[in-house]
């Protein structure tokens, strides 16, 4: 098996907690480019760290939040511009299409009028239903998370590895089939201790931890509350910029 290479190009919350861009996970393996969620910042995240959108392959989205997804009108206005000839995959909840067109009326009215100069695929994921999206398998499973959308945690598999990442959820039991026995797992730590619906803190995820079958554990998505509380964790956390080998 060839590296796989995960760079957290965003590992920050919706407010820019800690001075961090807005969630957007960078996976590189052989040739191919894919990410993890593009929140509203990610364009500029991608460019300041030197990653030209035009060699992402694909985008897979945990739910229909703007942190989570309301980068990819910056993303496809850029490929327009930029004359992007590449073909690119969008992946998510149901609704994703819609919800992205209509984020890019609000933002850039008759944009998504605009006939792309590049194949351009929307693909809706089903829970717990394996889809294929160019070379990577994933599957989706159901989050704890309102979005007016169904939200999910990502399994995401190529060439014998799995990268898994809970997207935005309170504790649910499947994050543990979604992670067994993956190379990394990235998990929000939204909160230490505090309880707040629809989002996992780090005390609930500790008491859970021996569930939890993947070979790293990354924290991502955090607080101020949680930021400064990160060195107790002795959990491995995530910052912009941090590259994790696989």
């Amino acid at each position: 098996m060839k590296p796989v290479s995960v760079t957290f190009l965003g590992s920050g919350d919706a407010f820019g907690s800690g001075g961090r861009f807005q969630t957007c996970i960078l996976v590189e393996a052989d040739e191919h480019r894919f990410l993890v969620d593009c929140g509203a910042s990610s364009l500029v995240a991608m460019k300041k760290r030197g990653v030209s959108p035009s060699t992402v392959e694909a985008i897979l989205v945990t739910h229909l939040h703007g942190d989570h997804f309301g980068g990819i009108p910056f993303f496809l206005l850029d490929a327009q511009f930029s004359r992007r000839a590449s073909p690119l995959a969008i992946a998510g909840p149901p609704g994703l299409e819609a919800r992205t067109r209509a984020a890019m009326e609000v933002l850039f009215p008759k944009s998504s009028e605009t006939p792309p100069r590049f194949p351009l695929r929307f693909v809706e994921l089903a829970p717990e239903a394996a889809a294929q999206v160019g070379p990577l398998r994933v599957t989706p499973y159901p989050a704890v998370h309102f979005c007016g959308a169904p939200a999910y945690a990502l399994r995401v598999e190529y060439d014998g590895r799995i990268i898994a990442y809970s997207g935005d959820t309170q504790w649910t039991e499947g994050l543990v089939e979604a992670s067994a026995g993956a190379d990394l797992f990235i998990c929000e730590a939204y909160f230490f201790d505090k309880k707040v619906k629809f989002h996992l803190d780090y005390q609930t995820l500790a008491a859970h931890r021996q569930s939890l079958t993947s070979r790293r554990l990354v924290l991502t998505h955090m607080s101020d509350d949680m930021l400064a509380r990160a060195a107790e964790a002795g959990i491995e956390t995530a910052c912009d910029g941090l590259v994790v080998e696989l």
